[in-house]
């Protein structure tokens, strides 16, 4: 059977390997320092696998068929959007099967994936919590970006759900859990309800031709950052970060979607992936770093189970 070793939360940005900092005292640098440290502990655990939850940003999923979870099984081969790893990741699969039976067991019908392609919201958190080391991974991607965005107390049922998966697993190993994203960010809408034109067209129909969206949509984002002024809601993330501290999501997921966004923007949905790995251990938040990177259009925040020196 297999032991969960600790849960990992951190934010991504293009930005974090885009334009990376030169030194801790420019933007974005404390993020990155701290990442670092993570990356120490993470080594001293040694995890023989990483569960990755993180959401996908028009890469693999569109809006010809939008599933509201995809599990990896097989193949997860990373985009290489932003300057993020390109190319084939490993895949733990006995453990990735192990979950998908477990996760049917207790009702989660996931789709499935032999060969999942994944971007920045899985790979950049993967790269800086295992400091680059090819430790077998099993995708989890949540759909954050418009319905269908499985509710918040769904996430945490996953979550239970997950961790009893992996706690009864034949996989005989050590199990790390990372969630990847937010946290708060105000994006432009990516709902087909909302946008028209190309956009609209992009979002449904880009699994048509993945590279020629990308090209068009990365210059849009680029474009974005190093804006001191851009809008983060930093009192929010805190308040967020204390919820995981005190092992109290009942908070946040009374908000509501509707609440969530007004507080944290459309890109705070993401926090579904910190619900989800949050609740899979079970254990309160003992550590945790944040820094608002309006520059990098995010709230930077990490938070481990676990004690970081």
């Amino acid at each position: 059977m297999s032991e969960i070793i600790g849960f990992v939360g951190m934010s991504h940005s293009p930005f974090a390997t885009m334009t990376p900092p030169a030194d801790p005292a420019q933007p974005g640098g404390a993020f990155m320092a701290d990442a670092d440290r993570v990356a120490e502990a993470v080594a001293r655990l040694a995890p023989d696998a990483v569960v990755v939850v993180g959401p996908d940003h028009f890469h693999a999923n569109f809006y010809d068929v939008m599933p509201p979870f995809v599990l990896g099984v097989e193949e997860a081969i990373g985009f290489g959007d932003f300057d993020s790893r390109s190319g084939p990741l490993p895949v733990a699969s006995q453990l990735a099967w192990s979950i998908r039976d477990g996760l049917a067991a207790d009702g989660f019908d996931l789709s499935l994936s032999y060969s999942l392609t994944v971007d920045h919201g899985v790979v950049q958190s993967y790269e800086m919590v295992t400091g680059g080391s090819p430790i077998p991974l099993v995708p989890l991607v949540v759909n954050t970006a418009a319905p269908p965005l499985p509710s918040m107390d769904r996430c945490v049922a996953l979550g239970r759900a997950l961790g009893a998966a992996i706690r009864g697993s034949e996989f005989a190993g050590r199990v790390l859990v990372v969630a990847s994203g937010g946290l708060s960010h105000w994006l432009p809408s990516n709902d087909p309800r909302e946008v028209d034109g190309d956009r609209r067209e992009s979002v449904i129909h880009g699994r048509k031709d993945v590279r020629a969206v990308a090209a068009v949509r990365e210059p849009r984002v680029r474009a974005m950052g190093g804006n001191p002024d851009a809008r983060v809601n930093a009192d929010w993330d805190d308040w967020f970060l204390k919820q995981l501290v005190a092992d109290d999501a009942a908070p946040v997921t009374a908000l509501g979607d509707a609440a969530l966004e007004d507080n944290a923007g459309s890109g705070g949905h993401e926090i579904r992936s910190w619900l989800i790995g949050q609740a899979a251990v079970g254990l309160p938040l003992v550590w945790t770093s944040y820094e608002p990177v309006p520059e990098w259009i995010t709230g930077m925040g990490i938070g481990a189970t676990f004690e970081v020196t």
